[in-house]
């Protein structure tokens, strides 16, 4: 059921229809919308108690929003001091990520196309039609969704690439939520649907030589996205 404290919360503005879901669900969308567009900006202290009184929630489930986050590589905690907002990737991180997915992601769209099953197209496209039928009013929130099935489309990919140590390697880079950080922007989403729906679509047609190339093609029009963020 949806929690209209946690929907107002959002924006601080009047409360707004979002898709009915767990409170705990709500609470996470509410936190990555506010690190995703900076609101809570790098490095900025995370007080637990200050956010269950301004979204009317018990402790719970702000912890276990920000224990998810902390996997997801968004926020840290410190001993002694508690959560923060994680800094932002640094311009050589920024260049090593992409250095990195372009080595590996390529590689596992080939091996996937030749070796994924019928089901396993049908869960990929399913995540695809979710992340161009995001229902949400709120600009920041539906930003936030986007980013999650943007990594869950490369992470599938990856887990279907059959190298476990190459999938291992990228969900360790935390890689998609770090960069959606850096550009809050609807160019972002747009134009990676469109290359998304390109590395589908030689998926589907186990075309291992196109998919490779496809989510080359995305992976270097994503840098040059993202690449103006630091400046010269």
């Amino acid at each position: 059921m949806e929690h209209p404290n946690v929907t107002r919360a959002l924006e601080g503005e009047p409360e707004r229809e979002l898709t009915r879901q767990p409170l705990g669900n709500q609470v996470y969308e509410a936190l990555l919308s506010r690190l995703i567009s900076l609101k809570l900006p790098p490095g900025a202290r995370i007080s637990i108690d200050a956010l269950a009184r301004e979204l009317n929630v018990s402790q719970t489930p702000i912890r276990a929003a920000l224990i998810r986050l902390e996997a997801e590589g968004l926020v840290a905690k410190t001993h002694n001091i508690g959560f923060s907002a994680a800094p932002m990737p640094t311009r050589q991180r920024f260049e090593e990520i992409y250095d990195l997915r372009l080595l590996l992601e390529p590689y596992m769209a080939g091996r996937a196309a030749q070796q994924m099953t019928t089901a396993q197209k049908d869960a990929l496209l399913a995540i695809e039609r979710q992340m161009t039928s995001l229902d949400c009013d709120d600009a920041k929130v539906a930003y936030g969704r986007f980013a999650v099935a943007d990594a869950e489309f490369h992470a599938w990919i990856s887990e279907y690439g059959h190298n476990a140590l190459a999938a291992e390697t990228l969900a360790r880079l935390h890689s998609h939520m770090h960069l959606f950080r850096l550009r809050f922007h609807s160019q972002v989403t747009e134009e990676a649907i469109g290359e998304h729906r390109a590395i589908l679509d030689a998926l589907l047609g186990g075309d291992a030589e196109r998919a490779a190339q496809a989510m080359r093609t995305h992976i270097l029009r994503s840098r040059e996205r993202l690449s103006p963020f630091f400046g010269e």
